[in-house]
């Protein structure tokens, strides 16, 4: 075991119950206190992930959580992550670099030798830090998933770490959902249990009273807080794409965006920053749906892009782009959605999946060939339309290699990223977070044809949205009794 008296495990009944929105709040709230806090996820299962500085991949949430601590994210923040290619398979990417693609049955075998790499990387942070803040993956209550299991309390057992639980009562059950994931735990893992979180609660909190006594009763455990429903927070999420945007201002011009969301869409905070403009109308157009009438659709990320530009076409969303683009719309293609965007799409090694190669959309001379070594690194350049210029930074995680001939929109140190065609109607690059820079979303915005941009600075956003959650944890959860019984700290 891996004795530590300064970490903190933050498990949920449920996914998406908020471990990591709870845990991204609790850093921000250590750090702003002076505590050297990181953050720590075992096991990720996202196709949201984050380029480190050293060139390594970890989930975009962990990236979030480093980013609430005020430090850089390393690899071993996230020293396991999952990204699933098909229902049943997956690419492992172990302390940053992809080591395999593993079917179900192969995983549960690999977890039994998961746990070294899990428990150096919490070893390398917690002797750098004064406390660690650790999310679990999913639920502890997984019984199918407790052989071998590194991502809960498999995880907290060998590192002697304290959890607490969270739910999400907006779901319903909440006092079922943690009494039955209470029931289904050992006797050891109950004990380090030290209470209750309940999270998203709308209304009078009176009202709840009755049931956290019973609940308190029922279990020996306290509920250390109910933390109410927060709306209009800009944080980064997992994996969910999160459909909700900030309220239009329609005293300007207002943009029509579509995002069609392919099967293995990934890396969707890209369209963060659309989502918080005031005169951007995003819509994310799910599977099987039309693309509605809109002046600009960006093609996303794709784990999968032979298989998912295949879905495009059953979809129809191929004559869709086509129609679009008859009537004067424009089309952005990000990563996998810019190999699609190209002639010509290949997989020799299947490593993306069992269909070996594809024509493209054929908007864009560019060729691409999946191969085994990734492309993970952080780049900065320039990013040039319309005659005007924008300083810009981003990151790149792909498999692919495409050759191109023409002109690209995004220019860097190491070259030209991307392509525009000559219609200047269409380009593609393979550049996350382009939309993320104040002066390159307002050219972009204009290129698409939107008039009188206004100004959206999307950092000063997410930081003000961690300060309003750490200001409403300190309000609702009773941080004495979490500190003091857990991290041994004098926060």
């Amino acid at each position: 075991m891996l004795p530590t008296s300064k970490a903190l495990m933050v498990q949920g009944t449920t996914s998406d119950a908020g471990k990591s929105v709870i845990v991204a709040g609790l850093c921000r709230v250590l750090a702003r206190r002076g505590v050297k806090v990181a953050p720590f996820k075992p096991q990720n299962m996202a196709l949201n992930s984050a380029v480190t500085k050293d060139g390594g991949e970890i989930g975009r949430a962990q990236a979030f959580q480093a980013f609430a601590c005020g430090i850089e994210p390393t690899v071993h923040m996230n020293p396991i992550l999952l990204k699933p290619s098909t229902d049943c398979a997956a690419q492992v990417i172990v302390q940053g670099k992809a080591v395999d693609a593993m079917d179900t049955i192969g995983f549960r075998s690999y977890k039994a030798f998961a746990m070294t790499p899990v428990l150096d990387s919490f070893s390398k942070l917690s002797s750098e830090y004064e406390c660690v803040l650790i999310e679990g993956a999913g639920s502890p209550a997984e019984v199918n998933l407790r052989e071998n299991d590194i991502a809960n309390m498999g995880f907290a057992e060998e590192a002697d770490v304290p959890v607490i639980i969270v739910a999400d009562i907006d779901r319903g059950g909440v006092f079922a959902h943690l009494v039955g994931t209470l029931d289904c735990l050992s006797q050891s893992e109950r004990d380090r249990v030290v209470g209750f979180v309940i999270n998203r609660f709308r209304g009078d909190v009176s009202l709840l009273e009755p049931g956290l006594e019973w609940l308190e009763e029922k279990t020996g455990k306290p509920v250390i807080g109910v933390v109410p429903y927060l709306q209009g927070l800009m944080l980064d999420a997992e994996d969910a794409i999160d459909t909700k945007q900030d309220e239009l201002d329609s005293s300007g011009s207002i943009l029509n965006v579509a995002v069609p969301v392919l099967p293995r869409i990934s890396n969707h905070t890209d369209f963060d920053a659309l989502r918080a403009h005031p005169q951007v109308n995003l819509e994310y157009v799910a599977p099987g749906k039309p693309i509605p009438s809109c002046d600009l659709i960006v093609l996303p990320g794709s784990k999968s892009v032979i298989s998912d530009l295949t879905s495009l076409r059953e979809f129809g969303w191929d004559k869709q782009i086509q129609k679009h683009l008859r009537y004067g719309g424009k089309v952005v293609g990000i990563c996998g959605g810019y190999q699609m965007l190209g002639k010509h799409i290949s997989d020799p090694l299947g490593l993306e999946g069992h269909k070996l190669e594809t024509k493209g959309l054929g908007y864009l001379d560019a060729m691409t060939v999946i191969e085994k070594e990734k492309v993970l690194t952080q780049k900065s350049g320039h990013l040039h339309l319309n005659g005007k210029v924008s300083p810009i930074t981003g990151y790149e995680i792909h498999m692919g290699v495409t050759t191109s001939k023409g002109v690209s929109p995004v220019v860097c140190e190491e070259g030209d990223d991307g392509l525009i065609n000559s219609d200047n109607n269409i380009f593609g690059t393979y550049w996350h977070g382009l939309f993320d820079q104040p002066e390159a979303l307002k050219l972009i915005l204009e290129w698409a044809g939107l008039e009188d941009t206004k100004d959206i600075d999307l950092v000063k956003e997410k930081q003000h949205s961690l300060d309003v959650l750490a200001d409403t944890l300190e309000e609702y959860l009773d941080l004495g009794l979490l500190f003091s019984n857990t991290l041994k700290t004098d926060c």
